[in-house]
């Protein structure tokens, strides 16, 4: 059965721009340094999971498409790079302490669901991102959450 998820990138960092023109559309999801979302992506998400690919820190906030999960979590190796951004001394190839997982891009919305759109939908009322003070970067999301994204967004739901 299929889960939802919701991951947050900031589009001037990761865009779902930059996830189109990936190759084969195609990218690992790294870098997650939060323990909940990190245990989400290591015991959770798994091949075929949907996820909404939200816009955060822009204008407007706003879930601007989706994205499958097509390789479940693993270690994320960049921890031990000792020269990049997300290298972590704690974590070491015998004991990973950071998974990620890769996603290919599945549609981007014509039109972006704005948070706001969300909040006067009442299927999204009890939505995560939507919590005050819910800051996680990736967070579940029902299937009745998933529906009423694509409906807002004017497609049907994959």
């Amino acid at each position: 059965m299929a889960q939802y998820w919701l991951f947050k990138s900031e589009p001037d960092v990761f865009s779902i721009h930059d996830l189109q023109q990936a190759k084969g559309k195609r990218t690992s999801w790294e870098g997650i340094r939060n323990y909940q979302a990190r245990n989400f992506l290591r015991d959770t998400a798994q091949v075929g999971d949907g996820v909404l690919f939200y816009h955060s820190n822009a204008d407007p906030l706003a879930i601007v498409g989706t994205a499958t999960i097509v390789k479940p979590g693993y270690p994320d190796h960049f921890a031990w790079e000792p020269d990049h951004k997300y290298f972590d001394p704690a974590s070491t190839p015998d004991n990973p302490v950071w998974f990620m997982v890769d996603i290919r891009l599945t549609n981007i919305f014509s039109q972006p669901v704005t948070r706001e759109s969300l909040q006067s939908e009442a299927d999204c009322s009890q939505m995560l991102l939507l919590k005050k003070g819910s800051r996680l970067s990736i967070q579940p999301v029902t299937e009745t959450e998933w529906r009423a994204v694509h409906r807002i967004a004017g497609i049907p739901p994959l």
